[in-house]
């Protein structure tokens, strides 16, 4: 069976290339159609978080606070992962920032990457966008009750329904 995981992170800023770091991953790994395990953590990297990217995620500088450091959360994370195939709603900046990260240790992320914007896109066109709360809504009407919007795990979650819906079509 091949393992597929999906990943969202929350970060300080924009771009990774720009000093931005992860300060949240969430991933769902996914075996034969199931979620089978998952992985969530906040991550203090000492970094500032930009106004404009707790305005969106709503973690602070003081929720980092004795979390686990970046060099632990990443070895984690790679091993969680193994050689899986990686989906991301909007891939190039998850992978991006993941792919930072993990150079940051001095080592590769050789996996894969899917986005299920780029499927959302092509087999629901008709959507007036396709931000990851437009295609869940389509998809399964309205978003969960519990759900905490852009939290990694939470968003990883519904990222991982939208993958297994549409892998369908």
């Amino acid at each position: 069976m091949i393992r597929t995981v999906i990943v969202d992170v929350e970060t300080t800023g924009m771009s990774a290339q720009r000093g931005g770091r992860v300060i949240e991953v969430g991933a769902v790994a996914i075996v034969g159609g199931s979620i089978v395990d998952e992985f969530d953590t906040l991550i203090d990297t000492g970094a500032a978080i930009s106004y404009g990217a707790f305005r969106v995620h709503g973690i602070s500088e003081e929720m980092l606070v004795g979390k686990p450091l970046s060099c632990d959360v990443w070895k984690n994370f790679l091993g969680f992962v193994g050689n899986a195939l990686l989906v991301a709603h909007n891939a190039a900046f998850d992978s991006s920032f993941v792919r930072h990260e993990v150079a940051l240790l001095g080592e590769r992320l050789p996996n894969n990457w899917h986005c299920t914007v780029r499927l959302a896109r092509r087999h629901l066109p008709h959507l007036p966008n396709h931000k990851l709360d437009t295609v869940y809504r389509h998809l399964f009407g309205a978003l969960p009750s519990a759900l905490r919007r852009h939290r990694a795990l939470d968003d990883a979650r519904l990222a991982a329904r939208i993958w297994l819906e549409l892998g369908k079509k």
